[in-house]
């Protein structure tokens, strides 16, 4: 079975307070694209899940793999049989798209299906959540509003039909932990949701996100790009989570795009929610 795990961007991310814990609330909204890896398993012989990688190289052992994680923490609970798994990595990581989430929470998708494991999506995604705290949005696949440390997800109700998104993909990976690190957070006057109801052509200034003034400071050039995108007609223009991937709303891409970000790796399509 192959499936293809989709990346996501962020619509404004509110960074609200440090938690004692350590980590932080925030509030973001989620919204999938059609950037894909794929991932395919199949049955094998010998035991547990051996992954192979191709495309974007990733370091390390792969059994560290989120993928591999996800088979394990199932296999505690089920009886899964041994898979051959086979990663193609296109979506880059240190991006802000969650990749590496997405190839987790569709192999718990696939495992559920290639082993017809009795589990509703609410069920898979406390799995997921597991793995990781945005990984259980993409176990729903739609815009979704999340909370707490981004695993408190409720619906959303968005349409961005008709918009075409631009997403540009700079040679810069940008932390979480840099990125948390340089943020202050703020209780915003208005909650996120009330101003994701408002007009696209309305959010520049308004949908905002918090990670975009300690970022920039560190990597100007990704406040450039930014810049360029509203120059090349965007409605709206953000950086998705901490980066480093910027991103804009149009109603009629740039013809020139491969000119305008020359140097940078990019993806267009239209909105599909």
């Amino acid at each position: 079975m192959v499936v293809f795990p989709n990346a996501k961007i962020n619509l404004g991310l509110q960074v609200i307070a440090r938690r004692a814990d350590g980590y932080h609330d925030i509030a973001t909204a989620f919204y999938p694209v059609g950037w894909c890896d794929a991932l395919e398993m199949v049955p094998a012989d010998g035991e547990g899940c051996r992954l192979h990688l191709s495309g974007i190289a990733i370091d390390g052992d792969p059994q560290n793999n989120l993928v591999a994680k996800a088979y394990r923490l199932l296999a505690a609970d089920f009886a899964l049989p041994p898979v051959e798994a086979y990663l193609h990595k296109n979506v880059p990581f240190g991006a802000g798209l969650g990749g590496g989430s997405s190839d987790a929470a569709h192999a718990l998708r696939l495992l559920r299906d290639l082993c017809a494991l009795p589990l509703t999506d609410e069920a898979l995604a406390h799995y997921a959540a597991r793995l990781g705290a945005d990984c259980a949005f993409f176990i729903y696949d739609r815009p979704m509003l999340a909370e707490g440390i981004g695993d408190r997800l409720s619906p959303l109700a968005l349409s961005l039909k008709g918009y075409h998104l631009l997403l540009v993909k700079p040679p810069v990976a940008v932390s979480t932990a840099e990125a948390y690190s340089a943020v202050t957070p703020t209780v915003p006057p208005v909650a996120l949701r009330d101003l994701l109801q408002r007009p696209v052509t309305e959010w520049k200034g308004l949908v905002e996100n918090d990670f975009e003034k300690s970022v920039f400071a560190l990597h100007p050039q990704l406040a450039e790009l930014k810049k360029r995108l509203y120059e090349a007609g965007a409605a709206y223009a953000a950086m998705s989570g901490s980066g480093s991937t910027v991103y804009g709303l149009f109603e009629q891409l740039p013809e020139d795009a491969e000119k305008i970000f020359a140097g940078c790796r990019i993806w267009s399509g239209a909105c599909a929610y």
